[in-house]
């Protein structure tokens, strides 16, 4: 550690297999806490590479307890956090709309870190038990289509730096590995970002990893689709900017998808979307995310074709009979 940290410090980069091996150090406990810190720093202040990126996932996936779901070629739909929008769940309440229309969603989750209330908190609060049994998750997707992968029951090694991250209070490398490690290795992701360098380093990455992807960020710094300004989508197959007026969507203002100050009102809003109960711009923001997920997954259909799949997925109520069948499941 000692040695890297000075190549570190004097601005060189790690190849892949130095990253992974250095990261598998690090949450073996062989590594201590300052070490750790200057460490994070170091990517904070210069930013990771893709080597280093898929280097660093390499080793947390290599310590993981997995879980097979290949069968079902399921789509994670997931933001980075840390925009500090603290807007509802949506890219959770969007994981039921795909579900609803068929498609098969593998949502790796935890609480809320950056804002009120993360994916676990919303699951939590309708009584989810989480679980990494595979039987149970594979019973999950094949009954309502969906499953959730609660991360800490998955990725032991992150105890290891949790601590560390907890004292520095500041975002680090480890929020950018979190949508990269579904320990099911989904076929498809949306991955939502906050900023347009993140877009460029996922995309690059999840290219060579060979998923299926779509990469959003909302131009005015959400880490989602949230209509309320232009917004860019990066896939393995084209590169964009949507006008939400292009594709049938009002112009929606901040203040309307904020997702209230405490979890339960967040799950309140996530219940009112699926119940045909919320406002015109918390149902849009839910609708043009599933979209782009259905787009994933098919990409010869147009988005205008996918919007139609998510919205008849909602007004005709089988987006909120999978999300009640998913309770039913999981409790």
């Amino acid at each position: 550690m000692k040695q890297i940290l000075k190549r570190l410090f004097n601005h060189e980069t790690l190849t892949q297999e130095e990253a992974c091996k250095l990261m598998a150090g690090i949450t073996k406990g062989e590594c201590n806490e300052a070490q750790i810190a200057a460490f994070l720093t170091v990517f904070q202040m210069r930013g990771v590479k893709v080597d280093e990126l898929i280097g660093f996932r390499e080793a947390l996936l290599a310590s993981r307890i997995p879980v097979d779901l290949a069968a079902y070629r399921p789509i994670d739909i997931v933001g980075t956090g840390g925009d500090g929008k603290n807007t509802f769940n949506i890219s959770t309440c969007a994981c039921f709309i795909v579900a609803g229309a068929g498609y098969h969603v593998a949502k790796h989750g935890n609480y809320g870190a950056t804002s009120v209330s993360g994916a676990s908190n919303v699951m939590e609060l309708h009584g989810v038990k989480f679980t990494n049994r595979q039987d149970m998750l594979e019973r999950s997707i094949e009954k309502c289509g969906m499953a959730y992968l609660h991360a800490p029951l998955f990725n032991p090694a992150m105890k290891t730096v949790a601590p560390i991250r907890k004292a520095m209070q500041v975002r680090t490398l480890f929020n950018l590995l979190g949508p990269l490690v579904n320990p099911c290795l989904p076929e498809y992701q949306l991955l939502g970002v906050a900023d347009l360098p993140q877009m460029r380093l996922y995309t690059n990455t999840l290219q060579q990893l060979g998923i299926g992807f779509a990469v959003v960020n909302n131009l005015d710094g959400y880490d989602e689709i949230s209509l309320t300004d232009e917004f860019k989508v990066m896939t393995n197959l084209y590169e964009t900017i949507h006008r939400p007026s292009e594709l049938g969507f009002s112009l929606v203002k901040q203040e309307e998808l904020h997702g209230g100050n405490t979890s339960q009102e967040a799950a309140r809003i996530f219940d009112n979307v699926l119940q045909g109960e919320a406002t015109k711009a918390q149902t849009d923001c839910v609708l043009i995310n599933a979209s782009f997920a259905i787009q994933v997954m098919e990409p010869a259909k147009s988005i205008e074709e996918c919007v139609a799949i998510a919205r008849e997925s909602l007004n005709s109520g089988r987006a909120q009979q999978t999300f009640k069948k998913f309770i039913e499941l999981n409790n």
